[in-house]
Parts: structure tokens; sequence; C-alpha cells
């Protein structure tokens, strides 16, 4: 039998269902906007994109896409499309332009969204797994159980590298397992990459050797392909164990291609992807997007926060998790990150949330915005975390760092 992708799609449309998913999967195989002469009943069998099901389900807004046809009422579906494997291979290259290309530019569509991909056995032969993930994550930073607290160096941009040391070492000291460039700051004019990745492991060898412990510090080296692959070397070479990219400004084939080439764990920024995720009518949904994420061979993955800064849901982030915490072709694991408005009062939500504490939980102003300073703002956030395994509500725990966070930061989150 052929083997197939199978896409699961959120179709919107003002025309009949079976009409619109039908220019779907022709769009996205053998067929164009009218018939021609190459496209046989024997290429279509062997080619053409199959519809397997169309769910009717109540439309998720009210408003078409620009330029959708149609003076129907608005109408929603959950349609399954195959693809055969034969027309792209296992090749992420090939892959998105049938899964996630032009069918959204469709006028027969008034909304597009793919929500899940099964994909064949193939591709866990075409592309490496995470190297490191939960276990090898945990190794390197010399924490083998409980969650995993990190930070992120603020501000943002801005900072020399001189000022790294100071930071990174009060970090690190602190007891931060993990400490991370933020996605704004690449090889920047105010801290180049190389000299920052000194700076940053000069600190690191100066913690290392007052507490017997390494942070794991993950520098962003999002570029074009070949100095990317030239940042990495000069992180390892260095001392560093970890490198980050921006999984949707780099796009998947590189990220692949690092994993190819990669010594360390690759932690994966999903900034931009709000533009793929956000609307209900248009884009991809992380459960999909997390499989090629994955597929790529990152090892550390953001799932947003629960009680976000941002527009996710609890729900969203919870089902996320627990996506990226499912095997994937039998393997590819990848280690969850959350972060974005995290302190040591989410504690609750998120150990129930999630259920796990396989979870690096990343914290900016939670930590270097505790009144305390750094060093209270990591204590905090392990006491919370030690509470909430033990069943102890929040605000009945004596510890002067975790009352003067829930101070600072608005009181106890309730589940």
């Amino acid at each position: 039998m052929t083997a197939h992708t199978v896409a699961t799609y959120r179709v919107l449309t003002r025309l009949p269902l079976e009409r619109a998913v039908s220019a779907v999967a022709g769009e996205q195989s053998t067929g164009t906007f009218v018939s021609v002469r190459g496209e046989t009943d024997e290429l279509r069998a062997r080619h053409g994109a199959v519809v397997r099901s169309i769910t009717e389900i109540p439309p998720p807004v009210s408003e078409p896409l620009p330029g959708a046809t149609g003076d129907g009422p608005l109408r929603a579906a959950l349609v399954e499309i195959a693809f055969p494997l034969e027309n792209t291979g296992p090749s992420l290259t090939n892959l998105l332009p049938v899964v996630a290309g032009n069918l959204y530019e469709l006028r027969e569509l008034a909304g597009l969204k793919l929500v899940d991909l099964e994909l064949p056995a193939a591709f866990c032969d075409a592309y490496l797994p995470a190297g490191f993930a939960v276990e090898g994550t945990r190794r390197l930073v010399g924490r083998p159980e409980g969650v995993l607290i990190g930070t992120i160096v603020k501000p943002n941009v801005g900072l020399r590298p001189s000022d790294y040391v100071d930071l990174v070492r009060e970090l690190g000291l602190a007891g931060a397992d993990f400490i991370k460039d933020d996605e704004v700051n690449g090889d920047c004019p105010p801290a180049p990459l190389a000299q920052r990745i000194r700076a940053v492991v000069s600190a690191l060898d100066e913690v290392e050797r007052r507490t017997g412990r390494r942070p794991m510090y993950a520098f962003n080296i999002s570029d074009e392909p070949d100095r990317m692959l030239r940042n990495h070397d000069m992180v390892v070479a260095a001392g560093g164990t970890c490198v980050m990219v921006n999984v949707n400004v780099v796009g998947l084939p590189a990220v692949a291609m690092l994993r190819r080439h990669a010594r360390v764990p690759i932690h994966a920024h999903v900034t931009g992807t709000g533009a793929l995720f956000r609307h209900p009518a248009i884009g991809i949904e992380h459960v999909a997007y997390q499989k090629l994420a994955r597929l790529a061979g990152v090892d550390q993955l953001h799932c947003g926060g629960f009680h976000s800064k941002f527009y996710v849901t609890d729900d969203d982030v919870a089902a996320t998790v627990a996506a990226v915490r499912e095997p994937l072709l039998g393997g590819f694991p990848c280690l969850p990150v959350l972060s974005s408005a995290q302190w040591a009062g989410t504690a609750p939500v998120t150990l129930e949330r999630a259920g796990t504490t396989d979870l690096l939980v990343l914290a900016g102003g939670g930590v270097l915005g505790h009144p305390d300073g750094p060093a209270a703002g990591i204590a905090s956030i392990r006491q919370a975390w030690a509470a909430s395994a033990a069943g102890v509500p929040l605000d009945e725990v004596d510890e002067p760092e975790l009352r003067a966070a829930l101070n600072r930061f608005g009181g106890v989150v309730r589940k």
C-alpha cells in the first residue's frame, strides 16, 4: 500500500464543503485551475491527494478571509487529506509547500488551518532525532530530577560583553539551571556573538569552580545557514553547552541541517509563529508545528506558558506540552519549555496542567524582577515548586523569598 502524509485541516468556506476541499486536494497535488492534458486518470490515481474525511463543525469565526468566493453561509469542517509520500519523499523541504503552501491563497477557502499531521515512517529514517532532549539536558546541568529552572538575559538588547560576565555569574551562583539569550539578541553590534561567547563562558567557568555545577547557556546563533554552523562551532570550541535558534526565522530545513552538525543541544525558540498560530481561520496550530520542529531535531521547544502575558490560553499550553511529550514516530523526544510571565506563583497551575516536572521553566522578570534580586527570584521558584509537589498552598509557605515574590507579582495564581 502506498504511504501517505495525512494532513488534518480546519476548513472554512462559503461554497459547498466538498467543492472547497476538492480544490485543496487538487491544487496541492496533481491539479490546477483548469483540466490539462497531462493529468491522466493513471497519474491522478498514483499522485493525486485523497480526501479521507469531512466532518462539519461550527465555524470558529464569523467573517471570511479577504478574497473568498461564494455568497452562501460560512461553513466549517475538520478535513483529512492524504498526500502520497511519493510526491514529496521524506523531506521537510518538499513537504511544507504541499501541506502548508499555496492552499492558503485559494479563493474557494474562507479560512484554513493546518491542525495536525500524521507522518509516514520513512521520515523517521530521513531525520535525526534530538541528541539530548530531556535526559541529555538534565545530565549536562546536573539536575537528574525536578523541574529545570532558567532565566533570560534582560535587558533584551543593549548590554555590552562585560555586562554579561557580571549577570551570568550572578545568575549561575544563584542556582539557575539554564540561562539564554533573548530571541532579538543574535550576532548584534552591542554584544557581537564572538565577544559574548567569551564573556559568558568565562562567567560559567567561574560558577563551576565555585559551585561544582555549570549552568547551561543557550547562545542565539540564528543566522544564514553557513554562518549558523560557524556560530555553533564557536560556541562548542569555547566550552559552551547549548545553542539557540529562532526556528521560524531560519527555517525548518536549516534547523535539520544544524542538527546533523550539532554537538550540543538545540534550544528552539518559536518567535514569529504567532502569525501562524494566533488566528483560528488561518495558519498552523502548534500541535502540527511541534511535530515538524521535532522532526528537524530540536532538543528543547518553546510551548508558551500558563497564565501567559500573551494570547494563548492555559488549555492551548496544556495541549502543546502534552503533544511535545507524546512520542513521534516512536521517538523524537523533546523537552517542553515554558516562558512568558512565569514566576513562583505559576508553579501550582503549571504542575497541575502539565502533569510533569520534565519541564524547563524560564522566568525573566520572575527572577530578575524579584525585589531581593535574582538569587531570591530563583529560590522563590524552587520553593513554589517544592510546595506544589507536596500539595501545600503557596500562601502557607513560610519562606521569605516566596513571600516577597507573592507580594511583588500579585499573590497566588489560582488554578
